[in-house]
């Protein structure tokens, strides 16, 4: 997310070892649970959450920075005659009601960890009080990225109790990179 072009040239270059090519694992375990509301998926790439979402009811905003990304998930929607909200921009500039819930998966590990703070604050923000946070933290066992290791102790400090409250251990989510991922679900306080 750190810049359009980056972004925009993984797309082009066929780069995105991110893209599972379907939904999570792991949000469709938490959708058993989760009532359709309004939800919120920050970075979603080209949106096979953003999919499986809005065919379940939920009112879905997704954000992308990267064109070839929101054009993709446009041609879905349209393709399965479902409906979300497409914002094609930096998330950083955008100021939105809150939510009632945040899918997290791949826009954490995608930005700078300078930039993490800020992007907690902007989650905590863009969340209603009460509100649940469904984390992917992604763990790659190495230094540098994107995608970047969000080692979980890194996290809990991220995430502080003092703002959010981690009422699962989490769960391990094999990814098609050979990596995988520790899904947690987070309480907005």
């Amino acid at each position: 997310m750190s810049n359009r072009a980056f972004w925009e040239g993984k797309y082009h270059n066929n780069e995105t070892g991110w893209d599972r090519g379907n939904a999570s694992p792991a949000l469709l375990d938490w959708l058993k649970e989760l009532e359709p509301c309004r939800i919120l998926v920050p970075g979603c790439g080209r949106g096979h959450e953003v999919i499986e979402l809005a065919r379940r009811g939920f009112d879905v905003t997704a954000v992308d920075i990267a064109t070839p990304a929101i054009d993709h998930m446009q041609a879905m929607l349209e393709k399965e005659r479902l409906t979300a909200t497409l914002i094609h921009g930096d998330l950083f500039e955008l100021i939105l009601e809150p939510f009632d819930a945040i899918y997290e998966q791949t826009c954490l590990c995608a930005l700078q960890p300078e930039q993490w703070p800020a992007y907690e604050q902007w989650l905590y923000t863009h969340l209603k009080p009460g509100g649940q946070l469904l984390a992917l933290f992604m763990q790659t066992g190495a230094e540098g990225g994107p995608p970047f290791h969000c080692d979980v102790s890194d996290m809990s400090y991220l995430f502080s109790d003092s703002r959010w409250q981690w009422p699962d251990n989490g769960n391990e989510v094999p990814h098609p990179s050979g990596r995988f991922e520790l899904a947690h679900l987070l309480i907005r306080i």
